[in-house]
């Protein structure tokens, strides 16, 4: 390839990079009144920078060759921060190893555009091995917390096994990170594990996953709740279930908190994800409950089903049939952003309001864990409606 023809290759990605960012992203049509999805992702592996892929020398590059792959983009953070919506977003290069990098919308629906570095998250003495899956948590000590997942390999001879824990980093600009030892609990694993935005009896707060496997929760009953003393070391003594999986519902295999929760005048309302097996595999869907304002761990409320299930191109990936969600933003107006990811490949959002969901979770009934049961309510459902439908049409008469 001579100069010229390299330049106008390299003119040519950088145009259609741009163009991807321009994109603008609308409502997609239909939806069923409680969240309103958008019709594009709105980060792909297309959305890393040409310069993070590509050796942009001629002369080290004359063929304009990709060296560094990006391979997914998914399971981002998310914050409202100057006014602008930041995502912590998992960016997973060809080699498989994970690592955060900042992207910026000033709509939060589109036009995300990544900082021109990602984040060089310090380590422990024991470094990981992955990085992945952050949420972002402004709590009231001041502080803005990143709590991800860390990742290192089993000291057995299985390659393809793993020890996770809970990685805990802090901020005040998003450039320079202050990491700080991992989450100790009683537990072998731990991931999804979320921060509490508040002191509790003047404690860390922490929403945890225990698992006795990397993969198999084991005797891990669901989300738990933990209180640790100190932030600099994090010490969880006794773990409580707020939260239990259940046999034959969207949550049966395991199940892991989201995001922090958003406090609202009813409670504190959490969005989390519920794992059952299927013949194709794990499917992964999203669902909300609440708990009471003064006692957080108390589950008030709990809607039968999911909330969020991946559709279309979300159901292909990766990792297939899977919707993942680390954040949401609730904005001073009401509304909130409900950014997840799908099949660990892609970004999305879905936007809602505090009045919605809360009418929702409310509203819904909880799941009776039986068929017979779950036809009853359906029926007293259809029978008051169809009463509705015969006044409309004796009024139109």
């Amino acid at each position: 390839m001579d100069r010229t023809e390299f330049d106008a290759r390299l003119q040519g990605l950088i145009q259609a990079h741009e163009e991807l960012i321009a994109r603008k992203n609308i409502k997609a049509p239909g939806g069923n009144g409680i969240f309103d999805r958008y019709s594009n992702p709105i980060l792909t592996a297309a959305h890393a920078p040409v310069f993070w892929r590509y050796d942009l020398n001629y002369e080290t590059n004359p063929h304009l060759l990709e060296r560094l792959g990006v391979n997914a983009t998914f399971n981002a953070g998310a914050i409202e921060f100057e006014g602008r919506i930041l995502l912590a977003v998992r960016v997973e290069g060809s080699d498989r190893k994970s690592f955060f990098a900042i992207a910026e919308s000033a709509s939060g629906t589109d036009g995300f555009r990544f900082w021109d570095y990602p984040v060089s998250m310090p380590e422990t003495d024991d470094p990981d091995t992955n990085v992945y899956d952050m949420r972002l948590v402004r709590h009231e000590d001041g502080w803005i917390y990143g709590l991800f997942c860390t990742e290192r390999k089993d000291p057995g001879g299985d390659m393809s096994a793993a020890l996770a824990q809970c990685g805990i980093a802090r901020t005040k600009d998003f450039l320079e990170w202050e990491r700080l030892p991992d989450l100790q609990s009683r537990s072998p694993q731990q991931r999804n594990v979320v921060l509490h935005p508040e002191f509790v009896d003047g404690r860390y707060a922490f929403y945890t996953r225990p698992q006795d496997d990397f993969i198999e929760t084991g005797s891990g009953g669901g989300i738990g709740w933990g209180l640790a003393e100190s932030i600099e070391r994090a010490v969880i003594e006794e773990e409580r279930i707020i939260d239990p999986r259940l046999y034959h519902t969207i949550k049966e295999v395991k199940n892991g908190l989201g995001p922090a929760p958003l406090k609202t005048e009813k409670g504190w309302l959490h969005l989390a994800h519920g794992v059952r097996g299927t013949a194709a595999g794990l499917r992964y869907v999203l669902y909300l409950f609440l708990c009471d304002l003064r006692e957080p761990w108390r589950v008030t409320h709990c809607p039968a089903g999911y909330f969020i299930a991946p559709e279309g191109e979300e159901r292909t990936g990766d990792v297939s049939n899977v919707v993942f969600s680390n954040d949401w933003v609730a904005r001073a107006s009401g509304e909130v952003f409900i950014y997840y990811g799908s099949s660990d490949t892609r970004m999305h959002v879905a936007t809602s309001s505090i009045e919605r969901l809360l009418d929702y979770v409310t509203n819904t009934p909880t799941d009776p864990l039986r068929s017979l049961a779950c036809v009853e309510r359906r029926r007293e459902l259809i029978e008051k409606n169809l009463e509705i439908l015969r006044q409309i049409k004796g009024a139109k008469s």
